[in-house]
C-alpha cells in the first residue's frame, strides 16, 4: 500500500502541536501560582509589620489565609478552565463573590490588607465575565477609600493613590482578558486542528485502502482472472477433441497445465509483489514474443511479433506495463475478436519512449471501449497502468474492421536487465 508522506509530516506536527497546549498552560499556572504565594506573603509581612490592634490585624491575616484554600479549592480550577473554555457558571460566580468578601474583610479591619489587590484583581478577571469582574474590581479598588473615610483618616493621600489604583486595575483587567481571550482563541485553533488531524488521516486511510483496491483488483484481473479462462477455454478445447483427435487434445491439456504453472507463478509473485516471471530472466520482446505464442497455439489464429528500432532494457515499471497491456489485449481478442484470423503485435523502440499496438481483423465494435469491457478493469484498468507511468493508452475500433490498441509510454534508456 501506498504510504503519503507529507500527509503523515502534517499530523505528526499537529499531534505535537496538541500534547505540548496543555503543558504550555500548567507552565503557565505555575508562574501564575508563584505570583500568587509571592503576593499573600508580602501581604502578610506587611500586616505583621503595622502597629494596629493585634485582634484586628489577626483577624486580617486569617481572612488572607483563608483565601489561599479558597483559591487552591475552587478558584484554580475555574481559572485555569477559563482559559480555555470562557463560559460562566454559579461557581464562578460564588468564587469571585467569596473571594472579594475576604479581601473586604481583611481590608476593613487593617488598612495594609488592601496591598492584595494585585492578586485580587487577576483572579477576578479570570474567574468572572469582562464587564462583572471589571464592576468588583472597582468595588474592591474603592475599599480602602471607604475604610479611610469610615474611619476619619487622611483622604489627601489615599484617594490619589486609590484613583491610581482603579486605573490600573481596570488596565490590568483588560490586559488579562485579552490574554485570556487569546489563550482561548489558540485552544480553540489546537481543537480545529486536531479535528483537522483526524479528519486528514481518516482521508489518508480511505484513499489507501481505496488505491490498494485497485491496483489488487487490477492485478487479479490481470494475471488470474486471465490465465483461469485460458486454461478454462483449452480444456473444453481438449474435452471436444479426445475422441477423434486424442494427440490434439493431450497438446490443449498440456498448454493448459503450462498455463496453470505460469499462473501459480504469478499468483505468488503478485502475493509477494514481485517481478512478473515473464520478465524475471528475459527482456519485454522475448516475453511479448512468448504471449503470443500462447495465443497462437490456445486460438489457432495467425499471430505476427514484431520489433521496430532497437530493442534495449527499459525500467521494470514500463515493461510490466507494456506487458499486461499485451495480456489485456489478447484477452480482449478471445473474448470478443472470434471472427479474427490475424493477430499484429508490434513493438517500436524510440529515443525516449516505447508504442505497443495490437491489431486483430474481428469484427470490431461500434461501443465505447469501456463499455465494451464490461465496465470491469480490463481496458479501463490498462488506461489507469499507463498513466501511473505517465503513458497513454488508446482503443480504436470500426464495425468490421477490427480492433487497434495503443499504449505509448516514456522511457529512458537503463541499464537494468
Amino acid at each position: 500500500m501506498r504510504t503519503h508522506t507529507p500527509v503523515n509530516s502534517q499530523v505528526n506536527a499537529v499531534e505535537q502541536t496538541t500534547d505540548q497546549a496543555p503543558e504550555a498552560g500548567n507552565r503557565w499556572f505555575g508562574l501564575w501560582d508563584g505570583y500568587f504565594a509571592i503576593s499573600y506573603a508580602v501581604t502578610t509581612v506587611l500586616l505583621f509589620t503595622t502597629h494596629g490592634e493585634q485582634t484586628r490585624r489577626a483577624i486580617a491575616i486569617g481572612a488572607l489565609t483563608l483565601a489561599v484554600p479558597w483559591y487552591a479549592a475552587l478558584g484554580r480550577g475555574l481559572m485555569l478552565h477559563n482559559t480555555v473554555h470562557r463560559t460562566v457558571t454559579r461557581r464562578n460566580i460564588v468564587f469571585g463573590l467569596g473571594l472579594f468578601a475576604l479581601f473586604a474583610v481583611a481590608t476593613a479591619f487593617d488598612i495594609s490588607g488592601s496591598f492584595a489587590l494585585f492578586a485580587i484583581v487577576p483572579m477576578l478577571m479570570m474567574a468572572l465575565p469582562t464587564s462583572s469582574a471589571i464592576a468588583v474590581v472597582l468595588l474592591a479598588s474603592l475599599m480602602p477609600v471607604t475604610v479611610v473615610w469610615l474611619t476619619g483618616g487622611d483622604m489627601g493621600t489615599v484617594l490619589p493613590i486609590s484613583l491610581l489604583g482603579i486605573a490600573l486595575s481596570v488596565l490590568l483587567g483588560l490586559w488579562i482578558t485579552r490574554v485570556v481571550r487569546q489563550s482561548r482563541e489558540r485552544a480553540e485553533l489546537i481543537d480545529e486542528l486536531r479535528r483537522s488531524r483526524e479528519q486528514l488521516a481518516r482521508l489518508s486511510h480511505e484513499a489507501g485502502i481505496s488505491a490498494e483496491r485497485e491496483r489488487l483488483a487490477r492485478e487479479i484481473h490481470d494475471t488470474l482472472a486471465q490465465g483461469l479462462t485460458s486454461i478454462i477455454s483449452l480444456v473444453q478445447a481438449a474435452e471436444s477433441e479426445v475422441t477423434y483427435a486424442p494427440q490434439l487434445a493431450l497438446q490443449h491439456l498440456g498448454l493448459a497445465g503450462r498455463v496453470a504453472k505460469d499462473s501459480l507463478a504469478e499468483a505468488r509473485d503478485f502475493v509477494a509483489a514481485l517481478t512478473p516471471p515473464a520478465l524475471r530472466e528475459s527482456s519485454l520482446v522475448q516475453a511479448v514474443r512468448r504471449q503470443a505464442e500462447g495465443l497462437e497455439a490456445e486460438t489457432g489464429l495467425a499471430v505476427r511479433c514484431s520489433v521496430r528500432g532497437t530493442d534495449r532494457p527499459l525500467p521494470m515499471a514500463v515493461s510490466v506495463v507494456l506487458l499486461r497491456s499485451v495480456q489485456e489485449a489478447f484477452a480482449n481478442v478471445r473474448k470478443h475478436a472470434r471472427q479474427a484470423r490475424n493477430v499484429d503485435v508490434l513493438l517500436v523502440f524510440e529515443e525516449a519512449s516505447v508504442r505497443l499496438l495490437v491489431r486483430d481483423d474481428g469484427e470490431g465494435f461500434q461501443d465505447q471501449p469501456v463499455a465494451r469491457d464490461g465496465g470491469g478493469f480490463g481496458l479501463r484498468g490498462m488506461q489507469a497502468r499507463a498513466r501511473e507511468i505517465n503513458g497513454v493508452a488508446t482503443v480504436s475500433s470500426r464495425p468490421g474492421q477490427g480492433t487497434t490498441i495503443e499504449v505509448s509510454v516514456p522511457a529512458e534508456p537503463t541499464s537494468e536487465g
